[in-house]
């Protein structure tokens, strides 16, 4: 795997893949799974457009004008292939870009680590909460903070990630509407 992304992307992925497995145990979930999703997330971040395409071909608009937002299903493709059968690995690899069902906690591990591991310099607030065992609450804030981000962007918001969203608007603590 290492040989399929940059140094700086791979000092990425351990940090993600540590702090996902970390995020799990303070959770009561198991750490060598969410090490293994995070250790693998990123596997097709830096492939070519076509290459992402291939792997994963576009499902929408959003996805034909964004060709990154394939990286997680093309990851997920790459893990099938290398022999991982575990769904819910596959599911943390995919929906880290888009967000996962909010019952998917290892899922929601990957998806905090990678927006609140240390190198992004951001986020510090909700990778406390995480390791301090509020992996839901975590991920809410983390989900809320990518849709508001992007809406200020004026980017297109995936279907997924919006999706994650309402579901997470349908509980507790979450307010706004994109």
């Amino acid at each position: 795997m290492r040989s399929l992304v940059s140094p700086e992307r791979f000092a990425h992925i351990l940090r993600v893949a540590e702090l996902a497995a970390r995020i799990a145990e303070a959770n009561g979930l198991e750490p060598e799974r969410a090490y293994l999703a995070g250790i693998l997330h990123d596997a097709a971040r830096e492939f070519s457009p076509e290459r992402l395409a291939e792997l994963a071909p576009p499902q929408h608009e959003v996805e034909c004008k964004h060709p990154k937002a394939l990286h997680g299903r093309a990851g997920r493709r790459l893990a099938e292939s290398w022999g991982v059968e575990d769904e819910g690995v596959l599911e943390a690899i995919e929906g880290h870009v888009y967000g996962v069902h909010p019952g998917q906690g290892i899922g929601m591990a990957v998806y905090v680590a990678d927006v609140s591991e240390p190198g992004r310099g951001v986020n510090e607030d909700i990778r406390e909460m995480a390791l301090q065992g509020q992996l839901l609450e975590a991920y809410r804030k983390a989900v809320k903070s990518k849709v508001e981000y992007l809406q200020h962007k004026g980017v297109p918001i995936h279907p997924r990630t919006l999706e994650a969203y309402r579901e997470l608007l349908a509980q507790p603590g979450l307010s706004s509407n994109p």
